[in-house]
């Protein structure tokens, strides 16, 4: 019984978030409308395709067209372009061979047994790119369907030579598609996420609130801000790939992503870096047991201003190379004045903390290191 209503609040949570995201599709810009139009561009691909090669040609393996046109409505233009040169290279190489030893043996099975192997292997082949697979697939529509001819074959290759341009017409001409808008969602929540664990290691410094449990999440969060900057890099980069051979592009529809996309990475690498080391400080402080003595106010508070610099430092990055009209000058303006004044607690702080712990290398070492990190942040900040 309990099984029972576990599957059917599994299943309610499932149609649940399946209608949240139609809701999404038909409400507003973002992934899950992207995912629809593509998936209707892929239906009016096949269905071109077998309209002319089904319909009106009659060709003997129509079905041959839709079904390239289909798995080359890719998520790039550049993409469709190259997969579909490596797939109609695949196909043609399998449909080939399978021809000619067909044709030598004349029985099939045997042509099979010596055909397959080969073509298997040669998918493997690195220019093939995950292509390779069609290679077997070719081959194997030669020798599974009917009586093995040239004309038949040279039909098969023809029908997949119409489905890979009706695919990449389609693709290419109607809303090609453009990754920009994620790729500007990938940076700024991983620098929101940034800005709210330093926002919140400030307020545990500043109030002396170390305790191991808030010190451990808090480094878990910073662990996975690497994840978030990893995402937001490769998001860089998949816009810019959905431009290559994109006629909105050619229209100045959109822009490619510029420096600034690369320089917010770079940001953001040393900002993960650096709240990664803050927050491992912290939580080895709350879990050492030899009692050494922590840095008092004077320093935390100093620190605690300095990371709240930072977070607002990252808000006004943010804000300043992705304005909707472009730079914010203004932000510009206040990000100089902030990342000014992370230099000069930085330097303030060199000269209390070597105040406070003056007999312990340790700690000197430590938030040394802490210290270093600081300013290079605040360095990338300030160049870019």
């Amino acid at each position: 019984m309990q099984g029972t209503r576990a599957t059917v609040q599994g299943a309610r949570r499932h149609v649940g978030a399946a209608v949240r995201a139609a809701r999404r599709a038909w409400t507003q810009p973002g992934r899950e409308r992207d995912l629809s139009v593509q998936a209707a561009k892929a239906a009016l691909a096949a269905c071109v395709a077998w309209a002319v090669a089904g319909w009106w040609l009659k060709m003997p393996m129509a079905f041959v067209a839709p079904w390239v046109a289909v798995v080359l409505v890719e998520s790039t233009v550049f993409r469709s372009i190259a997969h579909g040169l490596q797939q109609l290279a695949a196909i043609a190489t399998g449909t080939v061979v399978a021809t000619g030893v067909a044709l030598m043996l004349d029985s099939p099975m045997a042509a099979m047994g010596l055909v397959l192997p080969a073509v298997v292997l040669l998918g493997n082949w690195r220019r093939l790119g995950s292509q390779g697979v069609y290679a077997a697939t070719g081959a194997l529509f030669v020798l599974t369907g009917g009586p093995v001819t040239i004309a038949g074959s040279a039909a098969r290759i023809a029908e997949a030579v119409f489905g890979a341009v009706v695919g990449i017409a389609v693709n290419a001409l109607i809303r090609p598609p453009v990754y920009l808008r994620s790729t500007r969602s990938a940076l700024e929540e991983a620098a929101h996420e940034a800005q709210e664990i330093l926002d919140a290691v400030a307020d545990r410094l500043a109030a002396d609130e170390w305790d191991a449990r808030t010190a451990g999440s808090l480094h878990e969060r910073a662990l996975r801000l690497y994840r978030l900057v990893e995402q937001a890099r490769a998001a860089v980069g998949w816009s810019r790939e959905s431009l290559r051979a994109n006629p909105r592009r050619r229209s100045r529809a959109v822009s490619p992503p510029g420096q600034d996309y690369d320089d917010a990475v770079t940001v953001l690498d040393y900002l993960a870096v650096h709240t990664a080391g803050v927050t491992r400080a912290l939580l080895e402080a709350c879990e050492d047991e030899r009692g050494q003595p922590r840095p008092g106010p004077p320093v935390t508070e100093r620190y605690a201003e300095f990371l709240r610099g930072s977070a607002r430092a990252i808000q006004l990055y943010t804000r300043s190379r992705f304005a909707p009209g472009g730079h914010d000058q203004h932000a510009d303006q206040e990000l100089r004045e902030v990342v000014d004044d992370m230099v000069r607690a930085l330097d303030d702080l060199r000269q209390r903390l070597h105040a406070a712990v003056p007999d312990d290398p340790d700690a000197l070492a430590s938030y040394g290191t802490l210290l270093t990190q600081a300013r290079r942040l605040a360095d990338q900040l300030a160049r870019h």
